[in-house]
């Protein structure tokens, strides 16, 4: 096992990492940027080291800045966390020349997958179903016209890297076509560094369905069931549930296997996430890998009582899975909702002190979050303030519960998307489960 770990991010992921390290016997180093000098995990961290001004250019994504404080602090480990540096291969790949271990898959299967274009290659090789797409990257405007004609309308143009819905655009005719690869390009091009696009058929009302995989340094390779992440906004989750209310017991053995087969097929180790469309027929077609912890996990833990976060470090250190998939059965039902630092009407970042911090408790409740009273949440980072979780036998039950811990969850001094949680946790049609990630777009 490792014996100091530098902890490459900030926020309730960076608690997340050092408490899964203090039960694992490691040391912590929390890095922080200048903004965040009074977070929670540089409180609660072994140690820490300033990286840099605020700006995370300058301090979070600054490779130089986080090798230098490894070498600093004599860390043989760095945790990425989620965003920032956990899908850079670059990063990655430093860090693997200079003997430091990094908590994730190698930096070549991380570059593989964090191309889009090269991910659906590889899903098609492993037999993956994918929706009709380009086959590779458009060459112009002239060939976009050409691949439309064999895809048919609607489509969607997306960015062969990066995520987050930037150098994506929805195309419902072809005379609108030749702007939107103009645009689509440009802004894959401002956002990411590659302005590389590709074409596929849209999906019209899907659902997005996630499989949690781990893959040990041994071939041993799992999946933790499915996630529902369908409520969205600007492709960002706001809730997501485990396990799916529309995925049965058939098609999760044949989503799960068909993401341990692309694991397999690339050589995939640690843990990760093969994201899937599901149309209203319930087929399922692969849309992209994450390769790292995603921000949803806790439901995946609940349902399924396996610590994700503890079992990536452990497969790092070359350790095996202490399980296989026959042990894997997903018990309960599980909620997750991302508590962002916005207003709940036009979605407007609200940074600022909280003056006051009321949390909800009691069986079946969690919450992951680094804000404390008199905290001033920085302006300059994601909103994400906290991840309020709850378990319950069923999912009727556990509806309930999440709406019983909203009421109880107070942030004051800044606005939160509490408002907005609240009314979804009340909506007919989400109770029903019918959901798909045209819902909260129908919905506010």
């Amino acid at each position: 096992m490792f014996n100091k770990m530098l902890i490459a991010n900030r926020g309730e992921i960076a608690v997340r990492v050092i408490r899964a390290c203090r039960e694992l016997g490691i040391k912590t180093v929390a890095v922080y940027s200048e903004a965040d000098r009074e977070g929670l995990h540089v409180k609660i961290a072994d140690g820490a080291i300033c990286i840099g001004p605020a700006r995370s250019s300058e301090s979070y994504l600054n490779i130089s800045s986080i090798i230098s404080s490894v070498e600093v602090v004599d860390a043989d480990a760095v945790h990425p966390g989620y965003g920032f540096m956990a899908e850079s291969a670059a990063f990655a790949e430093v860090c693997e020349k200079c003997g430091i271990r990094f908590i994730g898959p190698a930096s070549s299967v991380i570059r593989l997958m964090g191309n889009k274009i090269q991910a659906k290659k590889e899903a098609e090789k492993a037999r993956i179903p994918v929706m009709p797409w380009s086959g590779c990257a458009l060459k112009d405007e002239k060939d976009a016209m050409e691949v439309s004609k064999k895809i048919g309308f609607p489509l969607i143009i997306k960015a062969a890297s990066g995520g987050g819905g930037r150098g994506m655009k929805l195309v419902h005719t072809q005379a609108a076509l030749g702007s939107a690869f103009h645009m689509a390009a440009m802004e894959a091009l401002s956002a990411f560094g590659d302005g590389e696009v590709f074409m596929e058929r849209y999906c019209e009302r899907p659902r997005h369905i996630e499989i949690q995989i781990m893959a040990d340094e041994h071939g041993n390779v799992v999946h933790l069931g499915e996630r529902e992440c369908s409520i969205q906004r600007r492709h960002q989750k706001i809730v997501e549930e485990a396990p799916s209310p529309a995925v049965d017991e058939k098609l999760r053995h044949r989503m799960g296997e068909a993401s341990i087969r692309l694991a397999k097929a690339i050589g995939y180790t640690n843990v990760g996430t093969v994201e899937f469309l599901v149309d209203r027929q319930k087929n399922f077609h692969f849309m992209e890998m994450n390769t790292r912890v995603q921000v949803e996990h806790p439901v995946t833990e609940l349902v399924t009582g396996v610590d994700v976060v503890k079992e990536q470090i452990k497969i790092a250190a070359g350790g095996k899975l202490p399980f296989r998939q026959g042990d894997i059965a997903m018990k309960g039902h599980s909620i997750e909702c991302r508590i962002n630092a916005e207003d709940p009407v036009n979605f407007i970042p609200s940074p600022g002190r909280i003056t006051e911090l009321r949390l909800p408790g009691g069986p079946g409740v969690r919450v992951d979050t680094a804000i404390y009273c008199n905290y001033t949440v920085p302006s300059h980072y994601d909103p994400l303030l906290a991840k309020l979780i709850v378990h319950a036998p069923t999912r009727e039950a556990a509806i309930k519960k999440m709406a019983g811990a909203l009421d109880e969850f107070h942030v004051g001094g800044i606005k939160t998307n509490m408002p907005l949680l609240r009314e979804i946790m009340k909506d007919h049609e989400f109770i029903a489960g019918n959901t798909d990630i045209e819902f909260l777009s129908r919905f506010s």
